[in-house]
């Protein structure tokens, strides 16, 4: 599969669903990203959603090309999300 993905720099953090939420464009159409706070944590540290998002930006690069690889192997949850573990 040859995409072409792009990551603007739009996270934010989603009090509902307690995790960083963060766009991919995938050949002009949207994909909403995302990693839970805890999940965050556990990788870089952090224990509050300001943190979290800190860390999100600080491992920006290698966050995306987890989130490139969940979406070339088109593991998309229930609502088409792509979930970072």
């Amino acid at each position: 599969m040859n995409q072409a993905i792009q990551f603007p720099d739009r996270e934010i953090w989603d009090d509902e669903r307690r995790a960083v939420v963060f766009p991919a464009l995938v050949n002009g159409m949207q994909l909403t990203c995302a990693i839970k706070g805890e999940v965050l944590a556990r990788h870089f540290g952090g224990d509050t959603p300001e943190t979290w998002l800190a860390v999100f930006r600080e491992h920006r690069w290698d966050l995306e090309e987890e989130a490139e690889q969940v979406i070339r192997e088109e593991q998309e949850d229930d609502q088409g999300w792509f979930w970072l573990s």
